[in-house]
């Protein structure tokens, strides 16, 4: 049974919510630990670096918060299968079986024309699942929020930016320009990405209010569409051709997936269609992109946390930084 959504919206709106969260990295710049974590070469998805869930388990109930659980995609790779048939979470409904990782373009398309056929006027949040948010409830206010500018803003997407701690070089920034106004937050047009600057740049992006780019994106199914169109037509046409999920597991061929090349969405779709993206500033959510070792071992710290695994490392004299270094 439908129930109201948690900011006490009515049931049609939550209704409209649908959640796509990206699942088929391959995780290489963590494969030391969570190698040391696991005992195999799984991705970080499928990895407990907090506790028993994996990353992949705790978006999962992160999305759910705010959307139906019915009504979330899960874009997979085939590689992955002897870790993804573990995630007691996923139901075969709820899977888009890639063949092959080929950026995150491809999975998101592939998604968003699913959703649009069985629900043209759906707004979809685009979830990656490998982040850490140290307060959860401020990261689902902030979503919940976003639903709310997307639909008052029904052919803009909703991008959420964190507020940066410190003038990091390896993120992805958003330059923000005139305030749009916002429900629940405050709103920005975006004025363009700055992808990895130099320390001189990202001092000068924290120094002028610019946001830490969380690719957490959400937006009329629409929009999504419109602005994929706009840089990649030839692209989303070719996906217009595959079978689309249909309410049940979906495996995308390979013949489809040889044909069709690598593409970032970030950097080929994003960063040049601008005029069409707001950005929600997250307040106080802690938020971390756990792309590094050194970025989980700041966020344990941080957190107070010592999980099980850690044990395998401790050695006298020994930091988690350089047993992930000397792949202990």
């Amino acid at each position: 049974m439908l129930g109201a959504a948690p900011n006490g919206s009515p049931c049609t709106q939550r209704a409209r919510r649908w959640g796509v969260i990206l699942a088929g990295g391959d995780g290489i710049r963590l494969r030391k630990l969570t190698r040391l974590i696991s005992g195999d070469d799984r991705p970080k998805q499928f990895c407990p670096l907090f506790g028993t869930e994996t990353l992949l388990g705790e978006t999962q109930k992160r999305a759910e918060r705010s959307i139906f659980k019915e009504q979330i995609l899960i874009p997979l790779t085939r590689s992955h299968r002897a870790f993804y048939l573990q995630e007691p979470g996923i139901r075969p409904s709820h899977r888009i079986v890639q063949p092959a990782n080929k950026g995150t373009a491809p999975p998101i398309l592939h998604s968003l024309l699913s959703i649009e056929q069985t629900d043209e006027d759906a707004i979809v949040a685009i979830l990656p699942c490998d982040h850490y948010y140290a307060d959860e409830q401020a990261f689902t206010d902030a979503l919940e929020s976003a639903f709310e500018i997307a639909v008052e803003r029904s052919t803009s997407v909703v991008l959420l930016g964190a507020s940066p701690r410190s003038p990091e070089v390896e993120y992805g920034w958003i330059e923000l320009g005139p305030s749009v106004g916002g429900a629940g937050g405050v709103c920005f047009q975006v004025r363009r990405f700055c992808e990895k600057p130099s320390l001189h740049a990202a001092r000068e992006l924290l120094h002028r209010g610019s946001l830490w780019n969380t690719f957490v994106m959400v937006g009329h199914v629409r929009a999504f569409l419109e602005m994929v169109n706009a840089a990649l037509a030839h692209v989303l046409d070719h996906f217009r051709t595959n079978q689309l999920w249909t309410g049940s597991e979906v495996h995308i061929q390979d013949s489809f997936y040889d044909r069709i090349p690598s593409v970032d969405f970030s950097r080929e779709v994003l960063s040049v269609q601008t005029p069409r993206l707001v950005a929600l500033q997250m307040r106080r959510t802690g938020w971390s992109d756990l792309g590094n070792p050194e970025r989980v071992m700041a966020v344990l710290e941080a957190a107070g946390l010592e999980p099980g695994w850690m044990k395998k490392w401790k050695a006298p004299g020994l930091d988690l930084a350089t047993a992930v270094a000397l792949d202990l």
